[in-house]
């Protein structure tokens, strides 16, 4: 979800731009761990297997790419959990609370109840880097509460609004037992509502360990996300949620995962 912009003066619009070669972190330089190093630490302290759940999938050995979606849940929701369904892949939904965890509780239920991993997206949206450790604090809390009250228990990703997290977020993170997932391949769906370019953007962008950016919330992309599964089917990929494509590790409070 985007913000109204600003007029910027020149030394702020300098800044900007320099930005945009640091788009999945925001503007600070943010130490990440790739999934292959997760699973290679695990090996590497003796874990073994893969997590379990629509069916045994060994990232080590597949293909995996991970399809994941933020800010919902929305009214395009329930078609997006249909086509999940029906083509048998789980996803990753990093949900806002404010407007949408509040407004569709039986989305989330469902979204769990069908094997997918429910993560958060902060209450609101603040941009994390620029408010104060209380009201970073209150927008990680806020949705954890929520969704434990619906499924049982509490998320251990979150994703940070904009991918815009630095040292401090990681502190208050990993102290509300969180780790932060940015990604590797966007659409920019927030641009666009033409469901075919949507489709290209990811399919250009798409690699092995890649995590898909999208946008339930926007009209164009419940529609492409057929044509990307079965592209990517096609290429050999096998889908998994987060914590899939991180097993046998695990995700750490207060580490950054990004392929």
């Amino acid at each position: 979800m985007r913000k109204a912009a600003r007029r910027l003066r020149p030394a702020a619009l300098a800044s900007a731009v320099a930005c945009l070669a640091l788009t999945l972190s925001g503007c600070a330089q943010v130490d990440t761990t790739a999934p292959s190093t997760a699973r290679a630490e695990a090996a590497h302290a003796g874990a073994h297997g893969a997590q379990a759940g629509f069916g045994s999938v060994d990232c080590r050995q597949a293909k995996c790419i991970a399809l994941t979606f933020d800010a919902g849940p929305s009214e395009n929701s329930a078609r997006l959990l249909d086509i999940l369904k029906e083509k048998k892949v789980p996803a990753t939904f990093f949900l806002l609370g404010k407007r949408h965890i509040e407004k569709y509780p039986e989305l989330v239920r469902r979204m769990a109840a069908e094997g997918h991993e429910v993560a958060s997206h902060t209450w609101d949206h603040k941009i994390l880097t620029q408010i104060s450790d209380a009201q970073i604090r209150e927008e990680l809390k806020r949705p954890d509460d929520a969704i434990e009250r619906l499924i049982g228990h509490r998320p251990t990703l979150m994703r940070p609004p904009q991918g815009r997290t630095d040292s401090n977020v990681h502190r208050i993170a990993k102290e509300e037992g969180l780790a932060e997932v940015l990604w590797s391949v966007t659409a920019k769906d927030y641009t666009t509502n033409d469901s075919a370019l949507i489709t290209e953007r990811v399919l250009d962008q798409a690699s092995r360990d890649g995590i898909i950016l999208l946008h339930d919330i926007y009209p164009g992309t419940v529609p492409a996300v057929p044509g990307i599964i079965d592209a990517l089917k096609q290429r050999g990929y096998v889908f998994v949620t987060v914590p899939q494509l991180l097993a046998p590790g695990k995700a750490e409070p207060g580490k950054v995962y990004r392929p």
